[in-house]
């Protein structure tokens, strides 16, 4: 059988040709089939915890437990106040109170006391500005300015005083004089005329025809 064998390559001898190259050949195969694939065909992992959420289970057994719970004191309520006539629990007697109080009330007696402080600063401290002082050397200035003044001090007061009296008197003469003039022009009213009565034409009896 090894003198039917033709290698590829030229060897002096065709059986351990033959044997050499059937050796490498398994070797070969057995790397072919023992090799790992390149790409990664396979399905993906699975995780439980993706499927079988159980904090969602929890948040919906917790859930369902609460409402049970509450209709189970609704329904102890209902029962109680179908066993007797039922009242209306309508009082509250619970007092406010506050938490932070003694803070807040320790806050404003701080905020109360600087205010004082500052007041009693700002009282105490002497002004940097001398308005006596002002008010005299006002004085002195008004007294130059009347000095140099062309007109004397509210000259236009005067005369607006002065018009306005003027405009007042001017309507009240002209009234006067409209009412004498009017009493001059009256006519005395004419005399009355005499009539003379007429007596009454009395009309002939109409004689009696015999």
């Amino acid at each position: 059988m090894h003198r039917a064998y033709q290698p590829i390559t030229p060897a002096n001898n065709k059986l351990l040709k033959q044997r050499w190259d059937m050796s490498r050949y398994d070797t070969h195969r057995r790397k072919v089939q023992s090799a790992a694939a390149v790409i990664d065909n396979k399905a993906p992992q699975t995780y439980m915890h993706l499927h079988l959420k159980l904090k969602k289970l929890q948040v919906e057994e917790e859930r369902n437990a609460t409402i049970e719970r509450d209709n189970r004191i609704l329904l102890e309520k209902m029962s109680y106040t179908m066993r007797t006539k039922g009242r209306v629990d309508n009082r509250n007697d619970y007092e406010h109170k506050s938490l932070n109080k003694t803070k807040r009330q320790r806050e404003l007696l701080r905020v109360t006391h600087e205010n004082q402080a500052i007041l009693k600063r700002i009282a105490s401290k002497e002004p940097h500005y001398n308005h006596l002082q002002w008010e005299d050397e006002w004085q002195i200035n008004e007294t130059y300015m009347d000095n140099i003044a062309k007109y004397p001090k509210d000259w236009y007061k005067q005369m607006t005083r002065k018009h306005r009296s003027r405009t007042q008197s001017e309507p009240a003469r002209t009234t006067t004089s409209e009412n004498k003039n009017s009493t001059e022009t009256k006519e005395e009213p004419a005399p009355e005329e005499e009539t003379a009565e007429v007596p009454p034409t009395e009309e002939p009896e109409a004689e009696a025809e015999l």
